[in-house]
């Protein structure tokens, strides 16, 4: 399939604007305080069903077709020109590492690299098997997290936005993560012309 020239887009890494970042802190920060875990993995959950339907709409050719989106505030500006594998297999990488993180901290680890957005970004010639792979990670994320008692650990691993946190903090942006890339499928999808991505039917 011949692909458009990719638009001139921001480095990967290059982060949020100033003020947004620290907005998102100040907003993330207040979620974690009120919400509970059991409300961050339901939150896991239904976006996770909600992803899945949306990709379930998506040939062969049109979930691997990227398309140039408005930047959706929590995302990076070199994450704008996706398509809906691209982002299925962003979130693969993302769950995967969210997952080992929790794990070493569950026992009191560290894992063994620094946290890197520039490194999650997701192969370009990503095709229809994301679907199953995006799956399979979530539920590798969410078996991490139940395997962990209290996610409240002494550890913290250091998040490049978010500065160190501890499993629940890592838990609960797993979440969060999830719900910007559903609004990023969603307009991918309008841009492919399908109705049924319409936010308000979904």
């Amino acid at each position: 399939m011949k692909r458009e020239s990719p638009p001139q887009l921001a480095a990967p890494g290059a982060g949020l604007p100033k003020i947004e970042l620290i907005i998102a802190r100040l907003r993330f920060g207040w979620a974690r305080r009120i919400r509970s875990r059991e409300e961050f993995s339901a939150l896991f959950e239904n976006e996770r069903a909600q992803i899945l339907r949306l990709a379930g709409l998506c040939d062969a050719e049109t979930g691997a077709r990227p398309v140039l989106i408005d930047r959706i505030r929590g995302m990076e500006d070199s994450s704008r020109y996706w398509s809906v594998f691209m982002t299925l297999d962003h979130l693969r990488i993302v769950n995967l590492a969210i997952a080992a993180a929790i794990r070493a901290l569950g026992k009191g680890e560290l894992p063994d690299r620094v946290a890197s957005t520039a490194d999650v970004k997701p192969n370009p010639a990503a095709d229809i098997t994301a679907i199953d792979e995006f799956d399979r990670s979530c539920e590798f994320l969410s078996k991490c997290a139940r395997q962990v008692p209290d996610l409240n650990t002494l550890k913290r691993f250091k998040h490049p936005w978010f500065g160190p946190m501890n499993a629940a903090g890592w838990h609960a942006l797993g979440a969060v993560h999830m719900r910007i890339h559903r609004k990023q499928i969603e307009r991918i999808l309008q841009g492919n012309g399908d109705a049924a991505a319409d936010p308000a039917q979904v």
